[in-house]
């Protein structure tokens, strides 16, 4: 796995924090310096941070687990929904469903709802129905497909949270907290990290900061998956060769089965051949 380059997240201008009157003091062994009162990252111990969070984010995808991204900043929406649609994620870039995790049954019904208002538009049921009561249903459709349709496919609770401002985000936060479920988080110096279980400090506003960040996390994701497909495929290839190695002493033993039986067959037609023999001159 590719490992991270300084340069890029420079260029990117990941070093760049929040005014220093506006810091969190738990953000200190990030910081490198202050500067014209704005707060500097040791863009050193974010290269080491992303690369822990990748190696971490592989074994995860590589076990056939499920990332939840998570960023409702106007800024990263877009580069979130491309990230994380690349890799084949559910995120959320819409307003957080509060409850969302520690509720998931109920959000879980929200989704079925959608599915089933498709399902009963393909099959022409709502065609007896007024226009005012199609248009209500298409407008809850759309709401739902807004908020939820990201997720339609997270059929249980996902491994990990992936975190753009953990700030921002942190009904979410604790909502993962609660649970026990691991977060992966942008954290910016005027943010909590303590809550963080793999804290990536580094600038969270500018796009470009955080789709540096997301494409060597991705990228680390995507190798996990990869593999995982290997390692499927060998095991399948592994299965087949038993299969044949275990079919070939059966049919070893049912050939020596059959000419076991076919030889004393072959012994009684002799002598009476041989009787035959004389009779026929």
């Amino acid at each position: 796995m590719a490992r991270t380059n300084f340069d890029q997240l420079l260029q990117a201008g990941c070093h760049f924090g929040h005014l220093k009157r506006k810091w969190n003091p738990a953000m200190a062994p990030y910081i490198y310096t202050e500067r014209n009162g704005i707060h500097i990252i040791d863009l050193h111990k974010t290269a080491a941070k992303i690369d822990e969070a990748a190696d971490a984010l592989k074994q995860i995808a590589k076990s056939g687990k499920k990332i939840l991204f998570v960023a409702t900043k106007k800024q990263t929406k877009e580069v979130i929904a491309e990230k994380a649609t690349s890799i084949n994620m559910p995120y959320v870039i819409e307003r957080w469903p509060g409850g969302m995790l520690t509720n998931f049954p109920t959000i879980r019904k929200a989704v079925k709802k959608m599915a089933n208002i498709d399902k009963l538009m393909n099959d022409g049921t709502f065609g007896n129905l007024s226009k005012r009561e199609l248009l209500q249903i298409t407008r809850q459709r759309a709401k739902l497909e807004k908020n939820l349709g990201s997720i339609a496919d997270l059929t249980r609770l996902p491994s990990a949270l992936f975190v753009v401002d953990v700030l921002k985000e942190q009904i979410a936060v604790r909502e993962a907290n609660r649970l026990g479920i691991p977060v992966f988080g942008i954290v910016d110096t005027n943010s909590d990290p303590n809550n963080i279980d793999f804290v990536i400090p580094a600038n969270d506003d500018a796009k470009d900061s955080v789709e540096v960040i997301l494409n060597a996390c991705c990228a680390a994701i995507a190798e996990g998956i990869e593999e995982r497909k290997v390692e499927k495929a060998d095991e399948k290839a592994a299965d087949a060769q038993e299969d044949v190695e275990e079919v070939k002493p059966k049919r070893a033993a049912a050939r020596k089965a059959r000419k076991d039986a076919e030889a004393p067959a072959a012994e009684e037609a002799a002598p009476a051949a041989e009787e035959e023999a004389p009779a026929a001159e």
